[in-house]
């Protein structure tokens, strides 16, 4: 099962992507691990990408869960995939790939987002990802999780979703 766990800066990607991935015991890839160098330096500098900025981004990512598809193996995947656009990209490299999207309001996210220490993701962003946000459409494949909630409700509905994606494929 390849799962992108999806949203706005300080929904919870890399903690609910993580504790997901331990739990189907696949390989956890944090999407900002790999963004170019350039790329962080915009954002900490305060400045928002743009499609072109993420375009490289998408693409290897998109390579590494083609890869993952590709080998059998699952993988779990944060990412903001903003744009419904974003998320075509990763569905084209693996048409399973199921999408995860967290939810959660702009104060709750500034506020996570502000209390983060050694991110490069500014709170002053958080408001560009809401303007971009296209939140998950019904004809996409996936789950959308509340995740204003505390971390542990989050990490349970997360992890029920998750469960219905492996009934689906079952079914």
């Amino acid at each position: 099962m390849i799962v992108v766990v999806v949203g706005v800066s300080g929904c919870g990607k890399s903690t609910v992507g993580a504790a997901v991935a331990e739990g189907l015991g696949t390989p956890f890839l944090e999407g900002d691990a790999v963004h170019p160098a350039a790329d962080v330096a915009k954002m900490r500098a305060g400045h928002p990408l743009t499609d072109a900025d993420r375009e490289p981004w998408l693409r290897l990512l998109a390579e590494r869960v083609h890869a993952a598809a590709g080998s059998g193996q699952g993988l779990v995947v944060a990412c903001s995939a903003l744009k419904r656009r974003y998320r075509e990209v990763l569905r084209a490299a693996a048409p399973d790939v199921r999408f995860l999207h967290l939810v959660l309001d702009r104060d709750t996210a500034r506020r996570r987002v502000a209390a983060r220490t050694g991110h490069f993701m500014p709170a002053a962003l958080v408001d560009s990802q809401f303007d971009d946000l296209e939140p998950l459409e019904p004809d996409e494949p996936g789950a959308t999780v509340d995740a204003a909630g505390d971390p542990g409700t989050t990490l349970a509905l997360a992890r029920a979703a998750v469960a219905r994606f492996g009934d689906e494929r079952t079914a």
